[in-house]
């Protein structure tokens, strides 16, 4: 069984962190994903930087821009995480644009995660019918779980349509907007969106991203989900951390 979905049956609400791969420094990326396991963190989601990342608010697309600068690329990505499973035993996700994996080769991409034991991936700007029609087979073929997102504004029979093609948890977007949300809570809005969806009954469970930056947001998003996700925090942390890592502990309590 793929490790998100063995997560993902754990009694617990769950963390999953996000960072920028080669952020704030390019050789910092393994060192990061086993300070977070350590940590207790559930699942992490790794960062491909991407010169046009359309999804992202400021903070990420900073880190992205710093990571490319670096010199992080996919091929080097790949090298850096080729023995990460001797380490790190929790569910890991590559989150990034199409257009790297489409210059890289998307099979070939696929084929080079399964290798490294990469669990799942996120590309926000794949639309889900290309990917039922193009390439969920090949997903499948390489054992890796496609998160597919929804917003408030997606439909209720596009969002049944996506827990149809799901096969691990649906990315649920807080709100209609980039990441990064500085608010210390959610709106009534957001909380009736969480609700609505929790009320649909889906196969997959949801778990929640955009905006999640404290403990209030965060029980206030797993209040009907079965998780949440903090990125943007996570990486200003950084920022004011560097090469500090044991304080990503302190960060996670």
């Amino acid at each position: 069984m793929n490790r998100i979905n063995q997560k993902l049956q754990e009694d617990k609400k769950l963390l999953s962190i996000y960072f920028s791969a080669g952020y704030p420094n390019l050789n910092d990326t393994v060192q990061i994903i086993q300070d977070l396991e350590k940590s207790g963190v559930d699942m992490i989601e790794i960062g491909l930087p991407f010169s046009d990342p359309l999804a992202d608010g400021p903070t990420i697309q900073e880190s992205s821009t710093i990571a490319l600068q670096n010199g992080m690329t996919t091929k080097l990505l790949f090298e850096q995480l080729s023995n990460i499973r001797e380490s790190v035993k929790i569910p890991l996700i590559i989150m990034g644009y199409f257009n790297p994996m489409l210059q890289y080769g998307v099979e070939e991409f696929c084929k080079k995660c399964q290798e490294i034991g990469i669990d799942g991936l996120i590309i926000p700007d794949l639309p889900v019918d290309i990917y039922a029609e193009n390439y969920k087979e090949i997903f499948y073929n390489y054992g890796l779980i496609n998160i597919l997102l929804i917003t408030p504004q997606t439909s209720e029979s596009r969002i049944r349509y996506i827990d149809s093609v799901s096969n691990g948890f649906i990315y649920m977007v807080s709100s209609a907007s980039v990441t990064g949300g500085s608010s210390t809570e959610f709106g009534d809005a957001q909380q009736n969106y969480f609700k609505r969806i929790a009320d649909m009954k889906l196969q997959n469970p949801q778990i929640v991203g955009f905006g999640i930056n404290n403990k209030s947001t965060f029980d206030q998003a797993t209040k009907y989900a079965k998780g949440a996700i903090i990125g943007s925090s996570f990486i200003k942390f950084l920022s004011k951390n560097n090469q500090i890592y044991h304080f990503v502990e302190e960060f996670t309590k």
